[in-house]
């Protein structure tokens, strides 16, 4: 366990030593800054509580996209960028698995992401203590880590998808494009197929949990429960493939 803990530590170095890494976070406290700016220019005498406003920012349509484009933009360079640098062949001459050498990148993907929510979190609800209403009702925090988790679910899943897509296309350009696509076209997908029954099954109509938490389920006969499964299953699937192609290719 210590070896695999110092295979992610290395992995984290290595994503933080990038010139973007620091950009990011900077680009997710200036959108919210924009939004609260936005809302208290417009919003008049109606102004939102601490928990209003932190729920607009975590939500997948507000900067909550932005966290997922970031963490998909991320995670597309986590293996490509090894294989298109050749640094690849020196990862796995060490005394590690290939299982352990992918799952370490993973791991550090996921981390980032949760680092990218937790500090989206709690940059909104500071700021909304400091200009919003703080009468935002019992379990405030509690209500803000449950957005943070559905966030965090939401994002995994399109992380997952594209780190599957990073190992098999070994391009970073290409994985990057199909994971945005992926998110911009979930809504336009989710409009156009959620009257057949079938769509159920797909992975864009079970991302997004916190539906079950506000306005109900996308399809009449969908649950929680049921979209977790579902949801789960793909997450698997995407590792699955993950793993068995970086362990059986080739490496030149």
């Amino acid at each position: 366990m210590l070896s695999f803990g110092q295979l992610v530590y290395n992995e984290w170095l290595k994503m933080s030593k990038k010139r973007s890494f620091l950009i990011a976070y900077a680009a997710i406290l200036i959108c919210i800054a924009a939004v609260g700016y936005l809302i208290v220019a417009t919003a008049g005498d109606e102004m939102p509580t601490v928990l209003e406003f932190t729920s607009i920012i975590m939500a997948k349509n507000g900067v909550g996209v932005i966290v997922t484009i970031i963490a998909i933009i991320f995670t597309a360079g986590v293996v490509s960028k090894e294989h298109q640098l050749g640094t690849i062949k020196f990862l796995l001459i060490r005394a590690h698995s290939r299982s352990e050498i992918l799952a370490s990148k993973y791991v550090t993907v996921l981390l980032f992401t949760c680092s990218l929510i937790i500090f989206s979190a709690i940059i909104a609800a500071t700021g909304g203590f400091i200009v919003f209403d703080h009468a935002a009702g019992d379990h405030i925090w509690q209500k803000i880590a449950q957005a943070a988790l559905y966030q965090f679910i939401y994002t995994g899943i399109y992380v997952t998808l594209t780190f599957m897509f990073g190992v098999i296309t070994r391009s970073s350009g290409a994985t990057i494009g199909i994971g945005m696509t992926a998110v911009l076209l979930e809504g336009i997908l989710s409009m156009l197929l959620s009257g057949y029954d079938f769509s159920k099954y797909l992975l864009f109509m079970n991302t997004d949990l916190s539906i079950y938490a506000s306005s109900g389920p996308p399809i009449e006969g969908m649950t929680f429960s049921f979209s977790s499964v579902v949801a789960a299953a793909y997450v698997l699937l995407f590792l699955a493939a993950s793993f068995v192609t970086f362990k059986k290719r080739d490496i030149a």
